[in-house]
């Protein structure tokens, strides 16, 4: 059995060019409801979706971010264009790193341009992110296509009808290690960040 590479390769490449952000202008310029927030989020995000049962936001989600000290209070039960921007880096981080870490990480954050209180708006941090992180995209593709294209060469010598299968595991195993090595990276910088201000009032 052999692998359509070019086949495999496009369909990877096809997925990562389709990586986009919320933009800051589709972020309604009201404060939102409850309801409002995970239905706007719902929408914009669905295309990250695994499966289409999944659920992007709920509202048990957004409470345990707010007593967790992730998210600051809403005012009056609504929500800012703010808590938005705070809610899209939660979503991501989330799938990567534990709600302590989270907190480290966002606290100075939250606790210095919330409300436009710093020398940034969250906004403008927002997106300075996100257009660094787009102008990486490109790159990415071509390196997760390097690692592909090197797992072809593993197992060269297993029977025909077990290559495919081998080659894919160590390709998943290739990508699977760049992200340990990552979070490790990631870890060891958040573990030499202040404590959250919420932890220092206890």
């Amino acid at each position: 059995m052999t692998i359509d590479t070019k086949n495999v390769l496009s369909s990877i490449l096809e997925s990562i060019s389709r990586i986009d952000y919320i933009k800051p202008e589709h972020i309604p310029n009201i404060d939102l409801y409850m309801d409002q927030v995970t239905t706007f989020m719902e929408e914009e995000l669905e295309q990250t979706k695994r499966y289409p049962e999944d659920k992007i936001l709920t509202k048990t989600m957004i409470n345990n971010y707010a007593k967790n000290n992730l998210l600051p209070p809403p005012v009056k039960k609504k929500y800012s264009r703010e808590h938005i921007l705070a809610l899209i880096f939660i979503y991501y981080f989330k799938n990567l790193l534990s709600i302590k870490d989270i907190e480290t990480l966002l606290d100075p954050i939250t606790g210095g341009y919330f409300g436009g209180s710093g020398g940034f708006s969250m906004t403008e941090i927002y997106e300075e992110v996100c257009a660094l992180e787009k102008s990486r995209i490109d790159s990415m593709a071509k390196d997760i296509a390097r690692i592909y294209k090197s797992s072809l060469d593993t197992f060269s010598n297993a029977p025909e009808e077990d290559r495919k299968m081998l080659q894919n595991f160590s390709f998943i195993c290739s990508l699977a290690f760049d992200v340990y090595v990552k979070k490790q990276v990631i870890e060891k910088l958040i573990d030499d960040m202040p404590e959250p201000e919420s932890k220092k009032k206890k």
